[in-house]
């Protein structure tokens, strides 16, 4: 079955999100991704655009170890330090998923994070197959 988007029209329209997405397949839950390279290093110190983008990365490799894509994401959870990440966030969601078939999405701002360098942690759950 393909993702099908749903954004009811009495609700306000989203923007770079969707309000729930309907898709067949096996659920897979993704565990938190930060901003750790492939050897355990941390990228884009104190810059939350750069450690979005390495979320994403890895985000997309475990998509892939499992048999999917980016597009078979259906939800994400997102966690930063500091608000005014949002953007950064935003903007990488807007590159990472096609017009229009955005997951449904939650924003948290918290306190911190497992390790006080990372700003943000983004969870997802995908359906594959």
């Amino acid at each position: 079955m393909a993702k099908t988007i749903i954004n009811p029209p009495e609700m306000a329209p989203p923007t770079g999100y969707s309000y729930a997405i309907k898709k067949s397949g096996t659920p897979v839950f993704i565990s938190g991704q930060v901003a750790l390279d492939g050897k355990g290093n941390l990228v884009g110190e104190n810059d939350a655009a750069a450690q979005v983008e390495q979320v994403f990365a890895n985000l997309r490799t475990v998509v892939q170890a499992c048999g999917g894509t980016l597009d078979d994401v259906v939800k994400l959870n997102i966690y930063v330090t500091d608000a005014a990440y949002r953007p950064a966030v935003a903007a990488a969601r807007l590159k990472h998923f096609k017009e229009g078939q955005y997951p449904a999405s939650t924003y948290v701002v918290v306190s911190a994070l497992a390790v006080p360098a990372l700003l943000v942690e983004i969870e997802a759950v995908a359906m594959i197959g």
